[in-house]
């Protein structure tokens, strides 16, 4: 089946590629819409002049219409093209600013953290998304969704990821339309209102929070109210690390989101409770339209989230194509969905992972799921049940396969003995607990379904557990960039294709696909083994020094236990296969230059250097030691008193000397050469 024959998938391609082109240039408002108008112009011309619509002329002229589409579509959602956003005015100062809560986000260990709307800036009404961080203190009350506040405080801006392959917050946020903060909410700098307008979103919450609330006082258990908590009503902040990781090396974490697999399961199950409307008169008609509107009460109950807004959106579709009951339809049932997401609720959702791979999912499964049952059909019910299912797995995984290893860099081996137990067990999971939910609600829930469903729940975990506990068989680490990416989807969908139709000319595009991966990965392993990088990584009360020649990686740290986090990211980003660590050391010479570093003690030698680093807060007079030592560059990392850091840097700009603080500017990259030597 040739995907590409489907009108809707090309439409969506060129959707996207739009979304792609728009979002990298930034073009403005007036120039899109002028490139819009220029193709739909070309295109009326060619529709009244042509008598044959469709010449290859007229289906490129549609085609870049859309692309053109899809960049005005990014260029209306950027804050830079919308005159009411705060970041077109003033902000730079204090101001009193007006905010409604819109989100309930995961607290630290410091913070209760939100996503807020801003309404006004002093007196001018302004739009616009901030993070909002309250002081987690028991004499300051937590927010709600719907709560509107007035904070007199400074916009922060979100700070970029300062090492080198860590995951960027910063750009994350950009794609959700955040680009500023206000930090360290307390009793002094806001105040809410007594009477806010209410939302869907916080009644949606206001309803959880009930829930929540009549469900602490049964005999659940903690983690198992804990996974409930996450399975029907979103919330995931309660789940224990263990827990999480337990489910996550199980290749089953996708069961605690709230998302596409909930929602798939979902309808699976209502198809068949609701099956009997369809002897009723129209019953065939009255159906689809029941459960769709189920499932937009279920998105309310789970709080009305981006990704449950979006799964429930693309299934409402896949709703209409099982109502329309044609197979080749749901490609484009399930086009139009993505069409529809990405031009009226937010085109940027196209960045995010849980929608790469709600989809890669979900056209995986329309696709491969019906070979596989091709090849093998077993006339045991028993058999055939778990093949179904086996194959359900099997082709999810292998849909979303390259996007887990380019995100995730891991691969649970054992992923089909989880999901083969527990997606059949989920929709049984759903049903007791939204049965559950409506029990408490009306305060009649009986002890014994309490403890059904508790033991039901300790089940899933145990099994998970102890899937996840065969670590031999979670293969992690593995280094996945985004070339690699591509390549694989390539190689897949030419496999597919192939299977498909066997001919020497798809079989040709599937073998050049595995040589390509291969070639690339032989030009990973040339440059890796040339590549000679020594670099000062950021740390909070630690320093860093990571250097890497080829596939060996030497670091010198103050702290080797809080380095963990960044030397595993390096790690798996440039294919490292050895590392040794040892202590910072009091100097080191790169190629034919010094690096002098001076830590708490405050001891130098009286000579000549090229670089200077600066640890632990070392009480110096930095005048005088650039007097006697003549540095060409001055470097600070986070083991200092931010104090300190002020004063060295009014020193250097007095001086005219260069001067870099890795929690500003992030990792300090020393000068690249092929031929530099590393010793101390």
């Amino acid at each position: 089946m040739s995907l590409l024959k489907f009108i809707p998938i090309k439409l969506t391609i060129c959707l996207v590629l739009g979304i792609l082109i728009g979002d990298y240039f930034e073009f403005n408002i007036k120039v899109s819409l002028l490139m819009l108008f220029f193709s739909l112009g070309i295109l009326g011309f060619l529709f009244y002049k042509q008598k044959q619509r469709t010449s290859l002329l007229f289906g490129m002229v549609a085609l870049l219409s859309f692309v053109c589409l899809g960049i005005l579509s990014v260029s209306l959602w950027q804050p830079k093209n919308q005159k009411s956003h705060y970041s077109n005015q003033k902000f730079q100062d204090e101001y009193v600013w007006r905010v409604k809560i819109q989100e309930v986000l995961k607290s630290t260990t410091f913070s209760d953290r939100y996503i807020g709307t801003i309404l006004s800036k002093d007196e001018l009404k302004v739009s616009g998304k901030i993070i909002l961080n309250q002081y987690r203190d028991s004499s300051i009350q937590k927010l709600q969704v719907d709560d509107e506040l007035f904070v007199f405080g400074k916009l922060s801006e979100v700070k970029p990821a300062l090492n080198p392959h860590q995951f960027d917050y910063k750009n994350y946020l950009k794609n959700l339309g955040i680009y500023h903060q206000l930090h360290q909410l307390n009793n002094t700098n806001y105040f809410t209102t007594e009477v806010s307008s209410k939302t869907i979103y916080g009644k949606a919450s206001s309803l959880r929070n009930n829930i929540i609330s009549k469900l602490q006082k049964t005999d659940f258990g903690k983690e198992e109210l804990s996974i409930i908590q996450a399975l029907l009503l979103g919330q995931r902040d309660d789940i224990s690390e263990e827990t999480y990781n337990n489910y996550k090396n199980a290749g089953a974490v996708h069961i605690l989101a709230v998302s596409g697999l909930h929602i798939g399961v979902l309808l699976l199950l209502l198809q068949f409770l609701l099956k009997p409307i369809e002897y009723l008169p129209k019953g065939k008609i009255i159906k689809p339209i029941v459960i769709v509107l189920l499932l937009w009460c279920f998105a309310l109950l789970a709080g009305f989230s981006a990704s449950i807004v979006r799964a429930v959106t693309m299934f409402s579709f896949v709703t209409y194509a099982l109502y329309l009951k044609r197979p080749s339809n749901s490609f484009n049932i399930l086009s139009l969905s993505m069409f529809f997401i990405l031009l009226m609720i937010n085109p940027m959702l196209l960045f995010q992972v849980g929608f790469q791979m709600s989809y890669a999912a979900v056209f995986a499964i329309i696709w491969i799921y019906p070979m596989l049952q091709k090849l093998w059909s077993p006339k045991n019910i028993l058999l055939k049940k778990t093949w179904q299912l086996l194959s359900v797995s099997i082709a999810a995984q292998l849909g979303v396969l390259p996007i887990s290893l380019f995100y995730f860099h891991q691969f649970p081996a054992l992923f089909f003995i989880s999901n083969l137990i527990v997606v059949p067990a989920l929709g049984v999971v759903l049903g007791m607990g939204i049965l559950t939910i409506i029990l408490s609600l009306l305060d009649m829930l009986p002890t014994w379904l309490v403890e059904m469903y508790n033991q039901l729940i300790s089940l899933m975990n145990s099994v998970i557990e102890w899937v996840a506990r065969q670590e031999s068989f979670v293969f992690k680490n593995i280094s996945f960039d985004w070339m690699q990416l591509l390549i694989s989807y390539g190689i897949i969908i030419s496999l597919l294709a192939f299977v498909t139709q066997v001919n020497f000319r798809r079989f040709a595009v599937f073998l050049t696909g595995i040589i390509s991966f291969q070639l690339y990965l032989f030009y990973t392993a040339i440059e890796t083994n040339t590549k000679e990088t020594l670099l000062l990584a950021q740390r909070s009360k630690n320093s860093i020094l990571l250097h890497q020649t080829g596939y060996e990686l030497n670091i010198g740290t103050s702290d080797n236990m809080s380095s963990q986090s960044i030397i595993k990211d390096y790690q798996v980003a440039e294919r490292i296969r050895q590392i040794h660590s040892d202590s910072l050391k009091n100097s080191y010479h790169w190629r034919s230059k010094k690096i002098l570093i001076i830590d708490s003690l405050g001891l130098y030698p009286y000579e000549k250097t090229d670089y200077i680093l600066l640890t632990q807060s070392p009480k110096i007079n930095l005048e005088r030691l650039i007097d006697s030592i003549q540095p060409k560059q001055i470097i600070a990392d986070g083991s200092n008193y931010k104090s300190y850091i002020t004063r060295w840097k009014k020193t250097c700009t007095k001086r005219k000397l260069p001067f870099h603080y890795t929690g500003e500017k992030g990792a300090y990259y020393f000068e690249i050469n092929s031929s530099m030597n590393f010793t101390h």
